[in-house]
């Protein structure tokens, strides 16, 4: 892999490095018909579509009870690690959900209360891997928050895959159903004759389901539209050179479209990462994948002029993950504020946060971290204010409130106002 350094970058290089999207656009127009047709015809075209994406017909969409038996069945050792797995991320999400509150402001009761949707569903992806740890990523936030009906949708199999089936039940989820793509996505903000509809959809996938989850935003809220997944290392002289390589590669391996860098100061260092990329990539089983990813225009090895031209990339960058391995990585963390989720020291590997430390792994792409943070409790929750008044408060706010109505030209405002003082 060739090192660049950023100074030197092309602006089209710049472009490939900072406008990375999620690629839906070319399937916009195929997403929409499935979209349409799963809310005219239910489960007649979710079972259309899965023949001929998933080349798999199915006959009973609703695999609840054979999630159940694959938890009861599943060895040992794994069920051990989801629980473990399990109860980490359930501790981490615990602890954000927000308290009710009321405080007196001069009279003016006022206050805050959060409550969960009723209904939540969360797509959990197949395809060319298994994704268990993504089904307690879905699952368990919308539980913690106190939804009622956890609904979760993935890709059909002749033999679905037992592992995600069973960490889909250890999640809590109340329904599960082998339905993938964007027909899912359809399915769960419409509802069919099986599945059930809900209010909130959230999940990865591939750019089908993101297409179909921007589709049907409005009918249902989403998380958000992410792409494929990324990281972002940023080392000094003190890093590492086959942990920082071991990192990107281990990004790479999701996809062929995951953007992955890695950037420093330090020339020798990023010499020795390149060499190191290169050598691992060929220990790896999904080698084809990682090689792809690396050849990827948004993907490589940066060498800055400085460690604060290092920073200001990094904070355009915006990764879905950020490892920082620096002797000063707090003071390196605290001048960057767009990330998704950030991995600090050596003995802190992506890898941690994708299964088991217990922070969410559902995290914004493609500089979505510039605007939103990633999936938490709190995406299940609604958020209402509560007022009370009295008549001695109003009353000392009564002028502000008729001046400003009568200014926007809002009489009927002053006078609901003004009658509750007229004798």
């Amino acid at each position: 892999m060739n090192v660049r350094e950023i100074s030197d970058l092309a602006p089209d290089e710049r472009a490939a490095l900072f406008d990375r999207d999620a690629g839906i656009e070319e399937v916009r127009d195929d997403v929409r018909d499935i979209v349409d047709r799963v809310h005219e015809e239910g489960d007649v075209a979710v079972r259309e579509f899965t023949e001929e994406f998933d080349g798999v017909s199915v006959g009973n969409l609703d695999v609840t009870d054979e999630a159940e038996r694959a938890a009861e069945e599943l060895d040992e050792e794994l069920r051990s690690a989801i629980e473990s797995a399990a109860e980490n991320i359930r501790a981490f999400h615990e602890r954000q959900v927000p308290e009710d509150w009321r405080e007196d402001f001069d009279g003016r009761e006022l206050g805050k209360r959060y409550r969960p949707v009723e209904r939540a569903g969360a797509y959990v992806p197949g395809g060319t891997a298994a994704y268990p740890s993504s089904a307690l990523m879905g699952v368990i936030p919308a539980k913690v928050a106190g939804v009622d009906h956890v609904v979760v949708t993935t890709p059909p199999a002749e033999d679905l895959n037992q592992v995600t089936l069973a960490a889909i039940h250890i999640a809590g989820a109340d329904a599960v159903y082998q339905v993938g793509g964007a027909q899912a996505i359809a399915a769960l903000a419409y509802g069919t004759e099986t599945v059930d509809r809900v209010q909130t959809i959230v999940g990865p996938g591939n750019r089908w389901v993101t297409a179909a989850k921007a589709e049907v935003r409005g009918e249902v809220e989403i998380d958000f539209l992410a792409g494929p997944s990324e990281v972002a290392v940023l080392a000094d002289e003190t890093a590492d050179p086959e942990l920082v390589a071991a990192d990107v590669v281990a990004q790479a391996e999701h996809d062929a479209h995951s953007s992955v860098v890695a950037v420093t100061d330090d020339e020798t260092l990023a010499e020795a990462v390149a060499e190191e990329i290169d050598a691992q990539v060929g220990e790896r089983e999904r080698e084809e994948t990682i090689s792809a990813a690396l050849e990827n225009d948004a993907s490589g090895v940066l060498l800055a002029r400085s460690m604060s031209e290092a920073v200001l990339f990094t904070e355009e960058y915006a990764a879905e993950h950020l490892t920082i391995v620096a002797d000063d990585d707090e003071q390196l963390l605290d001048r960057i504020d767009s990330a998704g989720s950030v991995f600090l020291g050596p003995y802190s590997p992506v890898a941690a946060g994708d299964y088991a430390s217990g922070p969410n792994h559902v995290l914004p792409t493609g500089g979505g971290a510039r605007r939103y943070g990633g999936l938490s409790v709190e995406t299940f929750l609604r958020a209402t204010t509560v007022q009370r008044l009295d008549r001695d408060a109003l009353a000392d706010i009564s002028e502000t409130i008729t001046t400003l109505a009568d200014a926007e030209g809002l009489e009927g405002h002053a006078e609901s106002v003004r009658r509750r003082f007229s004798e």
